[in-house]
């Protein structure tokens, strides 16, 4: 069955992505969409927690800017889970960075590394869900015409991009322009980048992500420092 309770919310049961079409984790729910022959979460992340409750390490330094005196996105090596908000924006304003793009996760978070050097122990996907690997994302793509067109099928239709060309949004994936934290700390990129991770490693500091644009209709693949902060989609498991 499609249906059950996990650590950290319950799964909708009705009648999309075979019987889901929603999943509600920390009091928030999150559509679901089907595309080829998986199952998609139509929204980015924001949790603040790992799915058996371990909190996630929340990052507030470094002002709206990012790279102000004492910020430690950074640090000696922030080589452990950690997640940030765009911009340090309210998390109450109705049209604040959270409510549009989620929260920004580095690799860590994203695989479950919650100490210096370790190994993943965590999930930050709900039972039934996974970060998507570089594998997946490139199922996705293929399935919605290759690189040079499935972005403008991804990208959401919403005014938050700026420009937004060749968006159509026709997968209903409903990626918005998230931007990202890198590794100086500064905030980049909003209205005019989706950036998402997948969960596969590329060597020993880096990890495979995906890109979409505000003057295009491509999707690009790239490695990127684990420490990047990043959006985060979850990938329904197959089969539950």
């Amino acid at each position: 069955s499609c249906s059950g309770v996990t650590a950290t919310g319950t799964i909708t049961v009705a009648a999309s992505c075979g019987s889901v079409t929603s999943v509600t984790i920390e009091s928030y729910s999150y559509p679901i969409v089907s595309i080829g022959t998986q199952c998609w979460m139509a929204e980015n992340l924001r949790v603040r927690k790992y799915s058996d409750g371990t909190y996630i390490r929340f990052d507030t330094s470094g002002s709206s800017g990012g790279k102000a005196t004492g910020q430690t996105w950074t640090g000696t090596g922030l080589n452990y889970g950690a997640y940030t908000l765009y911009a340090h924006d309210s998390v109450a304003t109705p049209s604040s960075n959270l409510l549009n793009y989620g929260y920004l996760y580095n690799w860590y978070a994203v695989v479950g590394i919650i100490t210096h050097d370790a190994s993943p122990t965590k999930k930050i996907c709900p039972s039934g869900w996974h970060v998507p690997t570089d594998a997946e994302w490139t199922t996705l793509t293929t399935f919605l015409g290759g690189l040079t067109e499935a972005g403008g099928k991804m990208k959401s239709t919403s005014p938050l991009w700026n420009p937004n060309t060749g968006a159509n949004n026709t997968s209903g994936f409903s990626a918005l322009p998230g931007g990202y934290r890198p590794y100086s700390g500064s905030f980049d990129n909003v209205r005019t980048l989706a950036f998402f991770w997948s969960a596969t490693t590329s060597g020993v500091n880096n990890a495979m992500s995906r890109s979409l644009y505000n003057d295009n209709g491509y999707v690009s693949g790239s490695a990127a420092g684990k420490i990047t902060g990043g959006s985060v989609r979850c990938l329904r498991n197959t089969p539950i």
